[in-house]
């Protein structure tokens, strides 16, 4: 028979208070239960672990011999007991968020704020990939939580939309149409058009803008982050299409930002997570910080829905 928790805890405190009458008072049990839980301990390992007098417990060469591996044991599980109840108390955690590097650059780290001051002992590693990505990272684990833009439906996720974005136009000052209120697709065809490669999600909203719009799509630079496309804004007098929240990342740079219509292209930035799985309590910690603040975080955006 293995030996209990309670039988184990009853030795240890029999060890350490050198009584069984202080060792129950301690464990809250009468003195004839702890004697039984010792007995019992005993009789299961074949072999007598003290040697009690009237005055003292002493342990003999089996119960030294007991101590040296057994309290080991029961230690590492008081210390897994502890870790696990920090966990549920928000004492510790970490938590992974994938996000595309835009959103990784520019929110997470005002997250990243918000929770240091409200859960100081969770720790947020944030990984900044591809939408595509981010869903391929959610579903094997890899990460707990992803905040982007998802295709509807998207298989394996559990999705909550958090704020609408649409899609808008950035020159230079100077730029011909810097001084326009507004614009359609129809006025970017003969301008020199920076967009993001096929493979962005962002880029197949721009094709569709062009195609509902019944005008010809003919980009003049391609890059992969929208930090690239500002820049060749600023530097070539270039007109880019990109989503509004864009303009955290002009660091100080003056550009215009103009409205873009006929037809408005939104999108959903949402908060994702796997479908099948019960988020720990410091991720569903986090997700409600997200949930809560996104607005504030992203005060240019409105409300999804």
């Amino acid at each position: 028979m293995k030996p209990s928790i309670r039988q184990l805890e009853c030795f240890a405190a029999v060890i350490d208070t050198g009584a069984f009458s202080r060792a129950a008072a301690r464990l809250g049990l009468s003195q004839p239960a702890l004697s039984h839980a010792i007995r019992e301990l005993e009789e299961g390992l074949g072999a007598r672990l003290f040697d009690r007098t009237t005055r003292r417990v002493e342990l003999t060469e089996a119960g030294r011999l007991f101590q040296q591996t057994a309290l080991a044991g029961l230690s590492e599980i008081d210390r897994a007991v502890g870790l696990v109840r920090d966990l549920s108390t928000l004492r510790q955690g970490v938590v992974r968020i994938a996000a595309p590097p835009l959103l990784a650059a520019t929110v997470l780290p005002k997250l990243l704020h918000l929770a240091a001051q409200d859960h100081p002992g969770l720790r947020i590693r944030v990984e900044d990939l591809g939408t595509d990505a981010i869903a391929a990272h959610l579903r094997a684990g890899r990460a707990e939580l992803g905040l982007g833009t998802f295709p509807p439906g998207v298989e394996g996720l559990s999705v909550t939309p958090l704020l609408r974005d649409v899609l808008v136009v950035i020159v230079r000052p100077g730029h011909r149409l810097a001084a326009r209120r507004g614009l359609n697709w129809a006025d970017l065809v003969q301008e020199q058009l920076v967009v993001l490669t096929p493979e962005s999600g962002l880029r197949r909203l721009v094709e569709h803008g062009f195609e509902a719009a019944g005008v010809p799509f003919r980009p003049a630079h391609e890059v992969h982050q929208i930090y690239t496309a500002l820049g060749l804004v600023h530097t070539l007098n270039a007109v880019a299409v990109l989503p509004l929240y864009a303009g955290e990342a002009m660091h100080g740079r003056r550009y215009h930002v103009l409205s873009l219509g006929q037809p408005v292209i939104s999108r959903e930035i949402a908060l994702a997570r796997r479908e099948d799985r019960e988020p720990g309590p410091a991720t569903q910690a986090i997700a409600r910080l997200i949930q809560r603040n996104m607005r504030q975080l992203m005060p240019e955006l409105q409300p999804a829905g």
